[in-house]
């Protein structure tokens, strides 16, 4: 897919003003950070790897607040410059914002809203999206952030057109990724889209990653509730729904069950969940598709019936989409990488050949072709009439 979005020619007419340049980078740092996401910027664009053909940026660390800033660990951190420094940046990175229900400081947000008017692009990694958002600088726009924190993310800021699938969002002068380790994928996007493919993958092979990750973070999302949902009323559907994804029922079931019309369920479940009632309903099926691939040893067929879908082919259709493999090759993959004597029998269930499900561990992923390319566009829409759920009747916007 395109990495462009439908603001990015937009964005790429926009000018600097005088006094900034393109190879300036600016991160701006907040106490109370964690360490790992605002490390990334300053090994990306602070290190000279001119002599792997990477070109070099100028790289400016800069406080969001007065100082000293305490990061993870208890570690202190005093950065060499300020705010006024962001004026001669071109480009300026937000790392993970330190709490997610607090508000930054008026003075960061003020000097990230006055680099953006004048052309400067803005990056917003992890929760730094929140940042960036505070700004209303992603108003109207697609973004990204940790999955955990997307709900919270739409919930707070309704005219952001939150996606939590994405492992990062280009919207051309503003972008924004995922947690921790997308802050890299986007980084590295960022090289590639300055300086060719060539200089982010030899970036790449100095950092010890692939160039471009394929899938979203649809392989990584938990299926519990997210905390704000806990005390609506809408939280005994969707946990009802979670019960019974073994069962065909469509998003019109859910919404009688809340007594509510199916377009105002829509409203309240987007509002809830960053997401719709449709798009989240089939991402619960596939990821319970994805339990049972690792966990037993039901048939493809067998595994569609119990996941809710109508057919194999729904399924495949559908797990395909989300995470970039075939049912068959992800259960193949997984097996490969996980030693046989982690799996054990359910005696409950051994009969019917399942499997007990192993001990909550990392997430596993499908392993993906050598050059696919990630989804970094603005949004992934739900093809008209795609199968699986039945009685669907709109996509999924």
């Amino acid at each position: 897919m395109s990495h462009d979005s439908a603001a990015a020619p937009e964005a790429a007419a926009r000018k600097l003003s005088g006094r900034r340049r393109k190879e300036i980078v600016a991160v701006l740092l907040f106490s109370g950070g964690p360490i790992f996401e605002s490390s990334i910027p300053l090994s990306v664009f602070g290190i000279d790897r001119q002599d792997a053909g990477v070109p070099r940026y100028r790289l400016l660390v800069c406080a969001g607040e007065e100082g000293p800033l305490r990061t993870t660990g208890g570690l202190e951190l005093t950065a060499p410059q300020g705010l006024e420094a962001i004026s001669r940046a071109g480009t300026v990175v937000v790392p993970a914002w330190r709490s997610i229900t607090s508000p930054p400081p008026e003075e960061a947000l003020d000097a990230l809203r006055r680099a953006h008017e004048e052309g400067a692009r803005i990056v917003g990694l992890c929760t730094g999206a929140f940042v960036l958002a505070a700004a209303g600088l992603l108003d109207g726009r697609p973004a990204t952030t940790h999955w955990m924190y997307a709900p919270t993310l739409a919930k707070r800021y309704p005219s952001v057109h939150v996606d939590p699938r994405e492992l990062f969002v280009d919207d051309g002068d503003v972008l924004t990724s995922a947690g921790t380790a997308a802050g890299i994928d986007l980084c590295l996007h960022i090289v590639r889209t300055d300086h060719g493919n060539e200089a982010a993958g030899a970036l790449a092979r100095r950092l010890v990653v692939p160039p471009r990750r394929s899938g979203g973070q649809e392989r990584y999302l938990d299926r519990s509730l997210p905390e704000e949902i806990g005390a609506d009323p809408l939280a005994e559907v969707v946990a009802w729904a979670l019960e019974h994804l073994h069962e065909q029922f469509d998003v019109e079931t859910l919404a009688a069950r809340a007594y509510m019309s199916r377009r105002t369920f829509d409203r309240r479940f987007r509002s809830l969940t960053g997401s719709a009632p449709l798009q989240w309903l089939i991402t619960q099926r596939v990821l319970q598709a994805q339990r049972l691939l690792e966990t037993s040893d039901y048939s493809v067929d067998e595994v569609a019936g119990r996941c809710g879908f109508r057919s194999p082919v729904a399924l495949r259709g559908h797990f395909r989409r989300q995470l970039g493999s075939s049912p068959a090759a992800y259960r193949a993959a997984y097996r490969a990488r996980r030693p046989q004597g982690d799996r054990q029998p359910d005696p409950d269930t051994a009969t019917a050949g399942a499997l007990r499900p192993l001990p909550p561990s990392d997430p596993p992923t499908a392993l993906p072709p050598e050059n696919a390319v990630p989804f970094q566009t603005r949004r992934t829409p739900m093809p008209a009439g795609a199968a699986g759920v039945p009685g669907q009747r709109t996509a999924a916007p």
